[in-house]
C-alpha cells in the first residue's frame, strides 16, 4: 500500500526509479520489493506503476495487459520520451 499511494505522486511525463520509490517511503533496500509491488497493481494505470523505471534508465516490465508495448505508450502519452 505504501508503494501505491507513493505512485500517484508521481506526476505525469515524471518517472521515478525503483530505488527512488523505496527510499521516498523511508525502505532504501527494498527495491526489489517495490518492483513487486507495481507488478501486482491491480489499478493500473490509475495507479501509475507505468512511471517507475529501472536504475539503469531501462522501463523494466509492465504487468497490466499489453505489457511494455502498453507501459510505452502510455509514458509517451504523458509527454516521457526514452
Amino acid at each position: 500500500m505504501k508503494v501505491w499511494k507513493y505512485l500517484l505522486k508521481i506526476p505525469k511525463g515524471k518517472v521515478k526509479t525503483y530505488k527512488e520509490v523505496a527510499i521516498a517511503i523511508k525502505m532504501p533496500k527494498s527495491a526489489r520489493a517495490v518492483a513487486n509491488a507495481c507488478a501486482i497493481n491491480p489499478y493500473s494505470p490509475k495507479v501509475p506503476c507505468h512511471r517507475v523505471i529501472r536504475s539503469d534508465g531501462t522501463l523494466g516490465g509492465f504487468s497490466a495487459p499489453g505489457g511494455i508495448k502498453k507501459k510505452k505508450k502510455l509514458l509517451k502519452k504523458e509527454g516521457f520520451y526514452l
